[in-house]
């Protein structure tokens, strides 16, 4: 049996981590943080973040859109964004005029690069639209746009590149 527990051993060799208060953390989902950047149309809440919870690199939360309800244009800056679909119909529009959409329902991911201007929209009449959403980054970015959307959208379907 080797001695060698991995190339991480090396780095607290000469310093205890007190794993108490800097290990897991367990944010209960009715103690969120609504005191950050929002859009009208929907409700964000932090889970996760440097003042929460310690994250250096990431930011997660929820989101909320009532039944019927849909969010004004914006985009995130730099940040990458990550949306989980918890429960409801989520339907996406992005583009220089929101030319574009896509839906996704419980248990679908949805993948919103740097810059990209968009809108949530609940496809639903009747049921709340409920999501996690992770950032690649601590800054609360949210740039709302005023952008007049097309009449039509285009829908587009996702292809995974690698399995063509």
């Amino acid at each position: 049996m080797s001695d060698d527990h991995g190339p991480h051993d090396a780095d607290h060799s000469h310093t205890h981590i007190d794993w108490r208060e800097n290990g897991v953390k367990v944010i209960p989902g009715d103690a969120l943080d609504p005191n950050t950047a929002q859009t009208p149309g929907m409700n964000r809440a932090t889970a996760i973040n440097h003042a929460r919870a310690g994250a250096e690199k990431i930011w997660a939360g929820t989101v909320t859109i009532h039944a019927n309800a849909k969010t004004g244009a914006h985009h995130h800056g730099d940040l990458e964004s990550i949306i989980y679909v918890v429960k409801g119909k989520a339907r996406m529009r992005w583009g220089d005029n929101l030319e574009f959409t896509a839906e996704a329902g419980p248990g679908d991911f949805i993948f919103v690069p740097p810059y990209v201007p968009h809108q949530e929209i609940n496809a639903s009449q009747n049921e709340t639209l409920e999501c996690v959403l992770v950032r690649s980054g601590q800054d609360p970015v949210v740039v709302n746009l005023d952008i007049e959307p097309v009449e039509k959208p285009e829908h587009v379907r996702w292809v995974d590149p690698i399995h063509k």
